[in-house]
């Protein structure tokens, strides 16, 4: 048989057409796979470009007299009380809220102060599944965790879908300075995806070291070998848990912030309500219940001691602060995580609403309700991104623009041994008097805490739902007429800014056009709509209106950090945007003159939580046509130039003119634009602030600047160094404050923790 022969013989042979054939499916199985892989987008049609049926919530004051309406008997019965009383409005609270009301149980909930006005306006702002949770799962071969990472993966999907408009995927960098991590995270991510499944957004791929720096141009160049991106998912925190809120109330829900459990009623022994007080007109009122949940978070202990005074202590409370930078510190679309840092602690570097945060830290804590950033902690973090930074960046303790410390609620399990550490994911215990206790987890997983917690109470306290849980596939308010293009109809309807209308979009989903319908004319040829609170950020006065309408915003501070985030992103441009803010509520809430003092200085307080410099006063803008006509002639009152000392805390390294004096001074001594390091030490200490400078701090900035072997410097070598030594002096002072005791942060509370 000739060779031709033999070769067709096996070209067609039944085996090599089954190979082929088999070989054919799997390639369009893949192909089919991955064309249908990654997120799914809510379909844009006709309906998504104009507004949705007009909805207003019912009022406050409705919501209290339904409260006090369950306590009222008639004979033994209790026509309108409630199937289940939940303390708390955070993460957890809400979403039991949303799960029992919309099972269709009668439900109220109480927050003592505003909705998500703890942890859950504090965390990382990440929907993840645990990457590094599948890593210690697979390094110390625990199941356990491995099925939380299975559990959260699931999670993060139902959330991206079911809050389309205020979360999204989020590619996340990891840098890698080791030709032996490349396959090692390689796998890692490979296995994230794989278990992922159907549910993965999209895959993970390795980057070469050119088209790292090419997405990440800050990222340090020297050493780095690659990078290998994975995806997890973001989300805006404090509105989420207001679109739960919401949703809750849409669905049938009686919810009240701004009162505060003071004592637990019981009958026979059994918890079956709360005494309320109204913090805002200092009235108190008995609610009642079949069941109380407590989902009060970090402050569970103190609900507990209410329930039995022989109650130990459950709550660890971790703190974990971040800080926000400006945007130019990373990519718009990409984030940064470094698994190991410098003491072991994991740090994520996110772009978020316009600006950059960096965090976290891990610290123990007392518990409290507004918790402070550190300043060792924030220079702890400063430190870690410049590690990771090119070095021509020069990361400034200025550049902090806010700083917030969060609560984690770590928790152990009061019916395990005292030999039980603490529970790894959440924990729901049953008190003997009936309360219910929901306590731990995290922001990704809250869903699945929730429907877990209703039907405990559903067993506890013999209730009666309407249907099962229904939560995978409730879509939250804001979600059901929202597109990804909905903001173009936003720009052609109202002539918003671009900016403002994708910001209006992305935060309120359906409900912008009900913003937009409360804006005020801008009174310019564009934008026609939107007058903003702050320069330089998206966020408009019909906001404002709309919280107080809408959205149950009682206080200045419940504006400014819950309903829109200026404060977590500038806390001085916060502080500026505060007398409007002012204005417009005490419009809506018919405040007084004295009402309206109060509120700006309880915000003032608030915002030093937030990292605003001590002192900081608000930046005064023209407003009247007599300020604005002398500013156009030059007649106007020039702005009171910052003390040296402030500067630290300023973006800028030096104040409007400031340069220009620095040259001419510098010109006075200089010969052949140069001067020597003697003189120029002399020429620094004559200058208003730099007169305690000492020549140690002069040698140490030099060494640092790398201008120590120079004879003599020239002009902008004297600006740099006039710049660093201002650093130097003025930096806050370390030494009076006690040392924080610094721990490994551990897998389970990686990515904030909530």
């Amino acid at each position: 048989m000739s060779k031709s022969a033999t070769l067709r013989r096996v070209l067609f042979s039944r085996r090599t057409l089954a190979v082929a054939s088999g070989a054919t499916f799997l390639a369009a199985g893949g192909g089919y796979y991955y064309l249908n892989s990654g997120p799914t987008y809510p379909p844009s049609t006709k309906e998504t470009r104009r507004p949705p049926p007009p909805w207003m919530p019912p009022s406050r004051e409705h919501m209290l007299d339904a409260l006090r309406a369950s306590a009222k008997s008639e004979g033994n019965q209790y026509p309108e009380e409630f199937d289940l009383l939940i303390v708390g409005g955070g993460a957890t609270g809400a979403g039991v809220a949303v799960d029992a009301a919309s099972r269709g149980l009668k439900v109220a909930l109480v927050e003592r102060d505003d909705f998500s006005a703890g942890t859950s306006s504090k965390s990382t702002k990440l929907v993840h599944g645990g990457v590094r949770y599948l890593q210690k799962a697979v390094m110390e071969l625990d199941y356990e965790q491995y099925k939380l990472v299975c559990e959260a993966l699931h999670e993060r999907r139902i959330f991206l879908q079911t809050a389309p408009y205020l979360s999204a995927m989020l590619p996340i960098m990891l840098p890698i300075y080791k030709y032996w991590q490349v396959p090692y995270y390689w796998v890692g991510c490979k296995m994230y995806d794989l278990l992922a499944g159907k549910e993965n957004m999209e895959s993970s791929y390795l980057m070469s070291k050119g088209k790292a720096l090419e997405t990440f141009p800050m990222l340090k160049q020297d050493g780095l070998v690659g990078a290998l991106v994975y995806y997890d998912g973001q989300h805006n925190d404090s509105r989420m848990n207001i679109a739960l809120i919401m949703t809750a109330v849409q669905q049938g829900a009686v919810v009240v912030n701004h009162a505060e459990v003071t004592e637990l009623r019981k009958d026979g022994g059994k918890v079956r309500g709360a005494r309320v007080h109204d913090r805002l007109t200092g009235r108190s009122l008995d609610v009642r219940a079949k069941g109380v949940i407590n989902a009060t978070g970090p402050f569970s202990d103190a609900l507990l001691t209410m329930d039995n005074a022989a109650h130990k202590p459950i709550v660890q409370p971790s703190s974990g602060i971040h800080i926000t930078l400006p945007n130019y510190y990373s990519p718009r679309t990409m984030g940064l995580l470094d698994p190991a840092t410098s003491d072991g602690r994991v740090i994520f570097f996110l772009p978020w609403q316009g600006g950059t945060i960096a965090g976290t830290t891990d610290t123990p804590a007392a518990v409290e309700t507004e918790p402070r950033a550190q300043e060792e902690e924030i220079r702890w973090v400063l430190e870690e991104v410049r590690h990771y930074l090119s070095p021509d960046i020069k990361v400034r303790r200025g550049d902090v623009l806010s700083a917030w410390s969060g609560l984690r609620p770590l928790v152990r399990n009061p019916s395990a041994a005292s030999t039980e550490g603490l529970v790894r994911n959440h924990m729901i215990h049953v008190s003997e008097s009936g309360l219910v206790t929901i306590a731990g987890g995290k922001w990704t997983t809250y869903r699945a805490m929730a429907e877990e917690t209703v039907d405990k109470a559903i067993e506890v306290f013999g209730l009666k739902p309407r249907n099962g849980c229904v939560t995978q596939s409730l879509r939250l308010i804001g979600s059901e007429g929202w597109s990804r293009n909905m903001f173009i109809g936003l720009i052609q309807r109202y002539g918003l800014e671009t900016e403002v209308a994708k910001h209006l979009s992305d935060n309120y989903g359906d409900r912008a056009w009900t913003v937009c319908s409360l804006a005020q004319p801008t009174g310019e040829a564009w934008p026609l709509h939107g007058i903003r609170l702050a320069p330089g950020y998206p966020f408009i006065e019909a906001e404002v209106r709309y919280a107080a309408r809408h959205e149950y915003a009682e206080t200045a501070i419940d504006v400014i950090a819950r309903r829109c985030r200026l404060s977590f992103l500038n806390a001085q441009a916060a502080l500026d945007a505060l007398p409007m803010v002012v204005e417009i509520m005490a419009e809506e809430r018919k405040w007084s003159k004295a009402r309206k003092v109060e509120e700006t200085a309880a915000a003032t307080r608030f915002l030093a939580s937030m990292g605003l410099p001590p002192g900081a006063l608000p930046h005064r803008e023209a407003k009247g046509l007599i300020e604005r006509v002398e500013g156009s002639l030059g007649f106007a009152h020039a702005r009171k130039p910052r003390a040296a000392p402030d500067m630290v805390y300023s973006r800028a390294l030096f104040e409007a003119g400031e340069v220009d004096a620095l040259q001419t001074a510098f010109a006075s001594r200089a010969k052949e634009d140069r001067v020597k390091h003697e003189e120029a030490l002399d020429l620094i200490r004559g200058l208003p602030g730099y007169g305690q400078v000492k020549r140690k701090d002069y040698d140490y900035v030099l060494e640092e600047a790398g201008f120590s072997k120079a004879k003599d410097i020239d002009f902008e070598e004297f600006v740099e160094i006039c710049g660093e030594l201002r650093e130097v002096l003025f930096a806050p002072d370390l030494t009076s404050i006690a040392k924080t005791k610094r721990t490994r942060i551990p897998v389970e509370k990686s990515g904030g923790g909530v």
